[in-house]
């Protein structure tokens, strides 16, 4: 693993979301037994913080795009750490498709990646 493997893929990731290709993003840059992990259980979900496997990140993906408008949203780094590691910063302004509620949100993603260059872990920092 090199530095600069992790930045050519943390750079693929920035770019993916900043132009809304996420999708393209983990059929490329993703291990396909990849986890996310989430700071609190997800909506509607079995309790877990935790998503294994690329299609379940997919899924969450697909989750998103179904309940949320975005009105907004920023992609602020990467910030790499170490050879393995890079950080991002998302700040997003949405609105809850069912409830109408509008809401700003900022969090902080630590993306891990193999030797391969492929992301294996994403974990989501954000205040509840």
């Amino acid at each position: 693993m090199t530095a600069e493997t992790t930045r050519a893929t943390a750079d693929k990731l920035v770019a993916y979301c900043r132009n809304n290709d996420t999708l393209t993003g983990l059929k490329e840059i993703y291990a396909s037994d990849a986890v996310s992990v989430e700071a609190s259980p997800m909506p509607g979900g079995d309790g877990s913080t935790e998503t294994r496997g690329v299609d379940g990140i997919r899924s969450k993906h697909e989750w998103w795009a179904n309940n949320f408008d975005v009105h907004s949203a920023t992609v602020d780094g990467p910030y790499p750490h170490g050879t393995d590691r890079f950080a991002v910063i998302f700040e997003m302004d949405t609105t809850h498709k069912e409830s109408g509620q509008r809401n700003q949100m900022k969090e902080v993603a630590v993306y891990h990646v193999n030797d391969a260059g492929k992301i294996v872990r994403e974990e989501f920092f954000y205040a509840m």
